[in-house]
């Protein structure tokens, strides 16, 4: 049987943004008790008292401001240089025996230019590629037999230099994430490494990405 705190607890943490808004005292207690208090009756399967809800989420508030100003916001504080790129092609092939091979042939061909940009992420059922647009002649040659499912030009990329630990850290990726959602920044892909995030965005919210970005951990 699980208790009322836990109940609400569970309901706050998957609620988008809820805890942070909690932790920074924006948020009417009383009246998001009542608004989760059909949630938290439903599961204890009988009637439950809003001041019960109004003290466990009261509890909640000090464990969430601990854990805003930690180690997650050293990392966050730490981030490193940001690097832009423009004039991107996005690419979504279908994945096929030769799909590879191609791959191997234009990696052959731009082995020398140091100036564009290549990344492939390699999924179950589909492959995405991420190229400077003075490679899409090339590309469209290249991949001409393969199942084009996606293309778009007009893009730009952010890359953010991340510091050491932040594989080890919950919620790193998120608070980037968060961030961006919050500006409503439309991501058209996501590419990371162990010390890279880059996010690809169309050529208008290039500069917006850019700042939210660089002002991450300095609120």
């Amino acid at each position: 049987m699980y208790s009322i705190a836990q109940i609400v607890e569970n309901l706050v943490k998957h609620k988008p943004y809820l805890s942070e808004s909690m932790s920074a005292g924006i948020i009417n207690i009383s009246a998001l008790a009542r608004q989760i208090q059909p949630d938290v009756e439903k599961i204890l399967v009988k009637p439950v008292n809003t001041g019960a809800i109004v003290m466990a989420l009261n509890r909640l508030i000090p464990y969430f401001q601990v854990r805003e100003q930690g180690q997650l916001n050293k990392l966050l504080n730490s981030l490193g240089d940001i690097i832009l790129r423009g004039n991107l092609c996005d690419y979504t092939f279908k994945n096929s025996p030769s799909l590879l091979d191609n791959h191997v042939r234009v990696l052959k061909e731009i082995a020398r230019q140091e100036d564009v940009f290549y990344t492939i992420v390699r999924g179950v059922f589909e492959t995405n590629l991420v190229v400077s647009d003075s490679l899409e002649e090339m590309i469209d040659e290249c991949f001409a037999a393969e199942q084009c499912i996606f293309k778009q030009n007009g893009l730009s990329s952010v890359t953010l230099k991340l510091p050491k630990g932040n594989i080890l850290q919950p919620g790193f990726y998120y608070s980037i994430m968060k961030e961006l959602a919050l500006e409503g920044i439309n991501l058209v892909e996501v590419v990371s490494s162990t010390n890279e995030f880059t996010v690809i965005v169309s050529n208008a919210l290039i500069d917006k990405t850019f700042v939210v970005l660089k002002n991450i951990g300095r609120k």
